[in-house]
This record gives C-alpha cells, structure tokens and sequence, in this order.
C-alpha cells in the first residue's frame, strides 16, 4: 500500500512501502537501507523498517563467520529514513532533491545486528529550520535497543 498525498501537520500516514520508498530516495541496492516505513507523523516523526538477511553484500567482509551489520550502516539507515520524513512533509522527490549528512553525534551501539534481524529506525525531528534538519535516533531489535545517534542533514534542491 502506498501513502496518500493529503496530509496535516503531525497526522500518522500508512504504510510507505518499498515502491514509495524509492521514489522518495534515490539510493538502490545495495545501498538502499531502508525496506517500507510507518507510523509518519509529518514534519515529527517515523519509522524505517530493514529486514536484514543472511544476502547483504557486506556481511562477506564484516565478518566472516560472524556477520555483523556495520554501525556506520545502521546510521546510514536512519539518515534514510529521515529523508522519507523530510521528503513526505515537504512533499519533495528524489529527483528534485538531494539530501546529505551534516554531522553525526552521540552514536552508540549496544548489540549487533545479525541477519534474520528486522530493525526498526525511530527517527524524530530535533529541530528543522530552512534546509537544515537535526534529528535523534534510535535503532530497536525485537524492542531492544541496539543504537542511537543524533545527526543533522540539510536538503538541497537540485538545479535543473
């Protein structure tokens, strides 16, 4: 299912699914890191979901016998999900916009993510002013917490 385009400040909009997904990001595999989202409160809040498998091509190197998704990965993952959240409320598309890491802060990791894993990625907007956004997250297993970040991303349209 796929989400409406009529929305109101802070409403809780359905399902994004992989198809919304990717044409709200421009990432692909293998680096589109973010599977189906929900619970979009716009211009507030979201929640990425990652079904990890045993397929990802990292896990060859990170490592082997013991596959274990890169934390630099997870808040990679997070960052995409804030994009769907920054897109969604100012109804912008990949191919109008790019958006990039500022910084990254406070990132802690409590667990590995192995494959079989689903990751949900609670992203929540901090503060956002013009292009720039600043946002707290936080990665669960299962209802664990496995990692948190605070991170800052800015928006820039693209010229045509």
């Amino acid at each position: 299912m796929d989400e409406g385009s009529n929305s109101v400040a802070g409403e809780s909009l359905p399902v994004l699914d992989i198809h919304a997904v990717e044409r709200m990001l421009p990432h692909r595999y293998p680096f589109l890191l973010v599977d189906r989202a929900r619970d979009l409160r716009v211009g507030r809040s979201i929640v990425g979901l990652k079904n990890v498998t045993a397929n990802e091509p990292y896990f060859h190197g990170h490592f082997p016998g013991r596959p274990i998704m890169p934390g630099v990965l997870v808040v990679e993952a997070m960052a995409q999900t804030s994009a769907l959240l920054v897109g969604r409320t100012l109804e912008l598309s990949a191919a109008e916009t790019d958006i990039y890491f500022m910084s990254v802060e406070r990132a802690r990791f409590r667990r590995p993510i192995v494959p079989g894993d689903q990751v949900e990625l609670h992203v929540r907007v901090l503060h956002a002013r013009r292009q720039v956004w600043r946002f707290a997250g936080t990665a669960t297993v299962g209802g664990k917490r496995v990692a948190d970040a605070e991170f800052t991303v800015m928006y820039v349209p693209r010229r045509s």
